[in-house]
């Protein structure tokens, strides 16, 4: 059997964090098998689905790098094949019209609540042996109901969660077509997962109770029947579902905020997922790490702390030239000046270790591409009579040192040892008049990618 997985999301807005986990392992599965990724979009729903929706999914997964193998198949441009098989159910018999109106149905589960009874369609225009049907109402175009089984039970072996099963009496005759024709959600998935000969289907575990449904429909089409597993849902720290009132839960949102692709999956790869005690991989190590055996049965908790450390660790290795074009347009929107300055993917390599998002990583790399404008209080509080003459002494060297971290320092030490001061009482003074802040990588370094004219000047400035 080769495998065949899907990843089917609605586009009714975003990328959300928990379709792309699903993505991921969809993809990763398909991947350590050596079989096909197929992504299929589910637009049926044509008051919520949007163009711009599904450009944003696009743009989220090709963000990932989640490349497909198959697709996108939209179903609405899959109409011909639904009414296809619709005919075919109704005229085998595990389809029919059903002519009661929504007020009619509403009436029935209302005295159906109203006895205690969980509510669901009663039957009226099921076609049973030896029943007569009302006649058919003129002014009323019908839904197509699914003529669920009246008996017996829907079980599978859940990937994930074991062994379920469901009583079909659980289950009414589900609506397959509505009034004008259009075939209704688990209709339309039964078809494609049969007709793409889906083997394995991974999806959150909000979609259990669709998929007695679904096996049901598929057994009426005489198809055979994928794998199922149900991932449970992520969790905020809150221990609430994720939510967009509460949490950043578009895959975009985290791209403008500065994180990798890589540090993206990694993370989201463990939640719900593990092997051993790793913790950071690369996606080649998933793929060939992965089975659905590992996927987990308890909710994932998201954890934006260990997402930071897991970024912080990827922008440490990643390539500053890569960096350093992440950075530069919101530097150049914050007015950096990147003229008579040391070359960026120098200072991305000077400033990567301490910052968790590269919207961090451009924030603290400015401190080379702006004047600097340290507070005159500052200015008085550390460039003390005691300090001023070091400082003089130190701009007079500076001007035909060798320029090289090693040298700098040692001239640093020497003019410590000259003045008998301690190497705060040089080094802040130096981080205002250069930088205008005291808080900055080794000064040794930061002089060194300034370049020595920059550094007469402002040390002249003072």
């Amino acid at each position: 059997m080769t495998v065949r997985t899907r990843f089917a999301p609605s586009p009714t807005g975003y990328l959300h964090v928990g379709g792309a986990r699903t993505a991921l392992f969809c993809w990763a599965f398909a991947r350590n098998t050596g079989g096909t990724f197929v992504l299929r979009i589910e637009d049926t729903d044509l008051e919520r689905s949007t163009p711009e929706a599904v450009q944003a999914i696009l743009d989220g997964m090709n963000w990932l790098g989640l490349q497909h193998d198959e697709g996108p198949f939209y179903q609405m441009q899959r109409m011909d094949r639904y009414r296809e098989v619709l005919g075919q159910m109704l005229a085998k018999g595990t389809a029919y019209h059903c002519y009661s109106s929504p007020e009619e149905v509403e009436a029935m589960r209302e005295r159906q609540r109203a006895a205690g009874e969980k509510p669901r369609y009663d039957g009226t225009w099921r076609p049973e042996p030896g029943k007569t049907l009302a006649a058919v109402p003129a002014d009323r175009k019908p839904v197509i109901r699914f003529k669920n089984p009246l008996d017996g039970e829907v079980s599978w072996n859940d990937v994930v969660k074991g062994s379920i099963t469901i009583g079909n009496r659980e289950l009414d005759d589900l609506v397959i077509a509505r009034p004008d024709g259009t075939p209704t959600y688990n209709f339309c998935v039964a078809v494609d997962d049969w007709d793409m000969q889906i083997t394995h289907v991974i999806r959150g575990d909000d979609h259990v109770n669709n998929t007695p449904r679904q096996i049901n429909i598929l057994h009426a089409l005489g198809a055979s029947l994928p794998l199922y597993g149900h991932v449970p849902m992520i969790l905020g720290t809150d221990g609430q579902k994720l939510s967009k009132r509460r949490n950043d839960v578009s895959v975009m949102d985290y791209l403008a905020k500065g994180y990798l692709p890589e540090a993206m999956l990694n993370y989201l790869a463990r939640l719900g997922w593990s092997h051993g005690d790793d913790e950071v991989f690369s996606m080649e190590q998933m793929c060939s790490w992965f089975d659905l055996s590992h996927l987990s049965i308890s909710p994932a908790q998201f954890n934006p702390e260990k997402l930071d450390w897991v970024n912080n660790h990827y922008i440490k290795a990643a390539d500053n030239e890569r960096l350093a074009g992440l950075v530069r347009d919101g530097m150049l929107k914050d007015g950096a000046q990147f003229d008579n300055a040391p070359a960026l993917p120098a200072v991305i390599a000077l400033m990567k270790e301490r910052t968790n998002t590269t919207v961090e990583l451009g924030q603290a790399a400015m401190l080379f591409y702006r004047q600097p404008a340290a507070e005159a209080a500052l200015l008085k509080q550390h460039i003390t009579d005691a300090v001023a003459p070091a400082l003089a002494n130190y701009a007079e060297q500076i001007k035909t040192v060798e320029w090289s971290k090693a040298a700098l320092s040692a001239m640093m030490k020497e003019t410590l040892a000259t003045f008998s001061l301690k190497m705060p009482q040089l080094a802040m003074p130096l981080r205002l008049l250069l930088t205008g802040q005291l808080q900055t990588p080794s000064i040794d370094a930061v002089v060194e990618l300034f370049g020595r004219d920059v550094v007469l000047a402002r040390l002249k400035n003072y």
